[in-house]
């Protein structure tokens, strides 16, 4: 893991050092925080209770190359529609959120063993992520740096290679058995013995995100966004019942996270 990460850095903070020294843009730090909701096998799709409890936390640092102006001359820079539109975003973030399952068959009036096998089922996942995510504004970013208490909304397009790891187990003792295990997560899945799977592992992401920033002072912005987060993979919960045999269970792992942060402009 700390290999792939460290690759993955490597390049993200080099072609920032490179972009700095050889067009002299400026850059932008900050740091992010808030609440995330993770959309997965745990509990019954589209329910509100599931959404609302299967919630856990996120934070992160971020690093802007800001095209309009140039740090080597304290200068803007020749005013293109791209220079004065676009900003690229970097970050590194993590999350970790607690799972269960809620809805209809976890009722308080469900009395089966199944329900009970449900209702014991826990789980949590950690996930670590980098990358980098290009943001638009469709307002003008000069106009929007040189006022002060105006607001400057985006949205963003990127990818993220992140590391999950992963713990599912029961209140009523090992899973993996059918006294403890409800039988769709007994049924091998993806060459794994089982339909769920308490492991570490890697996996690639788009994100996209849509928020506005508001200008504090001249170098420094608040920020609030919307993200929206698909994982290439159905395992970063843990849990996977087999699509052949589950039609219900055909999507991949997402998320959304609302995220605050506070940015500073380097000079």
């Amino acid at each position: 893991m700390l290999k792939y990460l460290s690759i993955v850095l490597f390049v993200l903070f080099g072609f920032s050092y490179n972009s700095n020294a050889q067009f002299g843009f400026s850059h932008e730090i900050g740091v992010i925080a808030g609440p995330v909701a993770f959309q997965s096998d745990y509990g019954e799709r589209y329910d509100t209770r599931t959404n609302a409890g299967n919630t856990g936390m996120g934070i992160g640092i971020i690093h802007y190359i800001n095209f309009s102006y140039k740090a080597e001359c304290n200068c803007y820079a020749p005013e293109t529609y791209f220079n004065d539109h676009f900003k690229l975003r970097s970050e590194l973030s993590y999350n970790k959120t607690k799972l269960e399952h809620f809805g209809e068959w976890v009722s308080p009036k469900k009395i089966t063993l199944g329900a009970d096998q449900l209702r014991a089922m826990k789980g949590n996942t950690a996930v670590t992520n980098v990358g980098m995510q290009l943001e638009y504004f469709p307002f003008s970013i000069r106009d929007f740096t040189a006022t002060i208490g105006s607001l400057g909304p985006f949205v963003s397009l990127g990818g993220q290679f992140s590391y999950y790891n992963t713990e599912a187990y029961s209140t009523m003792g090992t899973l993996g058995t059918v006294a403890t295990t409800f039988p769709k997560y007994l049924t091998p899945t993806d060459d794994r013995p089982h339909g769920f799977s308490t492991e570490g592992g890697t996996v690639w992401s788009v994100v996209s995100s849509v928020g506005t920033r508001y200008k504090l002072t001249p170098l420094q912005d608040l920020m609030i966004d919307l993200r929206f987060q698909y994982y290439f993979s159905d395992w970063v919960d843990g849990l996977k019942p087999n699509p052949t045999s589950y039609k219900e269970n055909k999507a991949n792992d997402w998320l959304v996270w609302l995220n605050v942060g506070y940015i500073y402009y380097l000079q």
